[in-house]
């Protein structure tokens, strides 16, 4: 099985010893987003912005792999305030449709850069 180093200037730069993205065979691991605006590198302001922005992220790693999020199998979410739990299934029901990924949401007590969210998910094609 090759491995393939997936990247995308649509998305933030790594910031770290990790790629956007690792495509094994036909899965695509995608690393974890935060709300950083890949043009600038600077965190959106406020937990709905930094949803948003997250999923906007994956999205744009997913499209540099040619998968969509909609070819996810599973997310993993990252929260600092589990109130902020309904608002992620908001705005992640604009972004996959059923029949949903498997997902998993944990309280953390922080993340990089003081971001409020993070997600990243497992993709896998055809």
């Amino acid at each position: 099985m090759t491995r393939k180093i997936v990247s995308t200037v649509a998305a933030p730069a790594a910031i770290g010893t990790y790629s956007q993205a690792v495509q094994a065979g036909n899965t695509i691991y995608l690393s974890g987003q935060i709300g950083l605006d890949p043009a600038s590198m600077q965190m959106v302001d406020g937990i709905d912005a930094q949803i948003v922005r997250v999923f906007e992220n994956l999205k744009a790693v997913a499209a540099a792999a040619g998968a969509t999020l909609n070819d996810a199998v599973k997310f993993n979410i990252y929260l600092t305030d589990l109130a902020n739990f309904a608002k992620v299934n908001e705005t992640m029901a604009k972004y996959v449709s059923e029949p949903y990924p498997a997902r998993a949401a944990v309280g953390v007590k922080e993340l990089p850069r003081g971001a409020l969210v993070e997600a990243d998910a497992v993709l896998v094609l055809g």
